[in-house]
């Protein structure tokens, strides 16, 4: 277990995991969404957990994918074990209910993730972005399927072609989020939530959970989604993407030949 992934069991049963690296707004390293696959797999399979509570500290929820990563796995330099796939198939497997209690800025795979959770709260200063097609790159954790089904096809287009942040007010209107709170009562709240729903029969919760969703259906389009990911870290485009964030300029795709 990583210290920048704190787990911990309260005695109503609400296993709470936090993302610890503020200093670097909560980016996910492999390290990382290694912990969070376990955290979760813990909880679907250890009785005494009823509900998983994610949150984090600082003032970010994550900024997504560490990027340095990103930028090794394009040039061939990244983990030989890429627990992001390991974390993505946990959520789609998960069995006890998930709450999120989001502040700040939730990119990428911050927010795609929050389409997994059961309950998701938002500080009222909270934004959602998704930079896929910034970075040269394709949606994940099924989020291509998820997201449409949720908000709409044009929504969903302009979420994933524009990257633009999603306010927490939009969020809760689109249905991407139950409700937007102060972020003074956030992690309050969202226990109180956490806590109420752990109080509620675990073999009706879970069973409900999986009427509710497909996980077989949800593992084959992340791992659809994977393979085209794959490839596109690979690309041209992608390292003129990763190029120009370390450089801090504005990436030009315009000479690329089409991949």
């Amino acid at each position: 277990m990583t210290p920048e992934i704190k787990v911990e069991l309260s005695v109503s049963g609400v296993l709470a995991v936090t993302i610890a690296r503020p200093d670097k707004k909560n980016a996910l390293t492999n390290d990382m969404y290694g912990a969070l696959a376990d955290a979760i797999t813990r909880a679907s399979d250890d009785d005494e957990i009823r509900v998983l509570l994610i949150q984090a500290d600082g003032d970010t929820f994550t900024a997504g994918n560490d990027v340095s990563e990103f930028a090794a796995q394009a040039t061939g330099n990244g983990p030989k074990e890429r627990n992001v796939t390991r974390f993505l198939r946990s959520l789609a497997n998960a069995t006890k209910p998930i709450i999120a209690a989001v502040q700040g800025k939730a990119v990428g795979v911050g927010t795609t993730m929050l389409l997994h959770c059961d309950y998701v709260l938002l500080s009222e200063e909270a934004q959602l972005i998704t930079p896929f097609v910034n970075l040269a790159l394709v949606p994940e954790a099924a989020s291509s399927c998820l997201l449409p089904l949720r908000i709409g096809h044009v929504k969903a287009f302009e979420m994933f072609a524009l990257g633009d942040a999603v306010p927490a007010n939009a969020a809760v209107a689109w249905g991407i989020a139950n409700k937007a709170v102060s972020n003074a009562e956030l992690r309050a709240e969202a226990r109180r939530v956490a806590e109420k729903i752990a109080a509620k029969p675990i073999g009706s919760l879970t069973a409900m959970k999986r009427l509710m969703r497909d996980a077989e259906k949800l593992v084959a389009q992340m791992d659809c989604e994977s393979a085209i990911f794959v490839e596109r870290l690979a690309s041209a485009e992608a390292k003129e993407a990763f190029a120009a964030f370390a450089q801090k300029r504005q990436p030009d795709f315009t000479k690329i030949v089409r991949q």
